[in-house]
């Protein structure tokens, strides 16, 4: 198998370069053309949509894994069009290149997609009512990639985090070096899902797809809010000596933290189609927080 990646710098990227790196060929791709560990690889701007058909069809691959994507929620309120550059035009352009070919291509979405109006996980064929610019683009990707006509495994996730690159754990993790209290979000529901647990589960739906196309929702189980989730770094960080001391860790109403961007007062998502369509392994996201911990004291 040939698999081309797409933003493989990022934290999904990082993640799935190893997983697979297992099952074939890997081409990576960033937007400079360099890797963390400044190794060079192809280069995919996805500020320029049309650029990226040629790279396909040069490329040549049997999958495309598109892991990029514009992801600053409260700046996509000022910069739509890139946005909808990255989000939408560019997945609409890479799914025309794998249908012109017959390629398969897997690309992530998002929890945004919903206005948070629920009170039991969201299911894939929940209306979509996204509250802001962000939402809306990954939205309209989803549509270009369906309307395409190429056979794709398009994944909804949510609260993304890893030890690699921006993200909530990280953020939560150097404030709490700096500060003696941390006031954080308490009204706001979802599920943390670590990087590694989408590529793992990205993996084994790609060596067992057969003929699978469609879209589903992908996280960890359970669920809390970002202030339980930072409540779980800081003692995790804690008690495996990433920080010398324990700030206090204070709930807050989103009122009390106006973004540009509104979010979904509840996003979990329903998992129960992922889980019947292959037999994957979505623990509870507490325990896949202890992993991403454990690898950061072992470093």
């Amino acid at each position: 198998m040939r698999l081309l990646l797409l933003g493989a710098n990022g934290q999904v990227g990082h993640a799935l370069r190893p997983e697979l790196a297992a099952l074939g060929e890997v081409v990576c791709t960033t937007r400079s053309g360099l890797l963390p560990d400044g190794g060079t690889c192809e280069v995919a701007d996805f500020d320029q949509p049309g650029t990226l058909a040629a790279l396909v069809d040069r490329i040549a691959p049997d999958v495309v894994v598109n892991a990029a994507a514009y992801t600053a929620v409260d700046r996509a309120e000022q910069e739509r069009d890139a946005a909808f550059r990255a989000n939408a035009e560019a997945p609409g352009a890479l799914a025309d290149a794998c249908a012109r070919r017959g390629a398969l291509l897997v690309h992530y979405s998002t929890d945004y997609v919903f206005d948070g109006n629920s009170s039991r996980p969201w299911r894939e064929d929940d209306a979509t009512a996204p509250l802001g610019v962000y939402g809306a683009s990954k939205l309209a990707g989803e549509a270009a990639i369906r309307s395409s006509g190429a056979r794709h495994m398009v994944f909804r996730t949510a609260w993304v985090y890893g030890a690699h690159g921006h993200n909530f754990m990280r953020t939560m993790l150097r404030l709490a070096a700096e500060r003696d209290e941390l006031r954080v979000v308490d009204d706001q529901h979802g599920t943390p899902t670590a990087a590694a647990r989408i590529a793992s589960v990205t993996a084994q739906a790609l060596a067992t797809a057969g003929s699978a196309s469609g879209l589903w929702h992908l996280t960890a189980s359970g669920g809390t809010t970002w202030h339980g989730f930072a409540s779980a770094i800081i003692d995790g960080a804690h008690a495996r000596g990433l920080l010398p001391r324990r700030p206090r860790v204070l709930p807050v109403p989103g009122s009390e933290y106006p973004t540009p961007a509104r979010r979904p007062a509840y996003s979990r998502l329903d998992t129960s189609a992922l889980r019947a369509q292959w037999p994957v392994e979505l623990p509870d996201w507490a325990s896949d927080l202890d992993r991403v911990l454990d690898g950061l004291a072992r470093a």
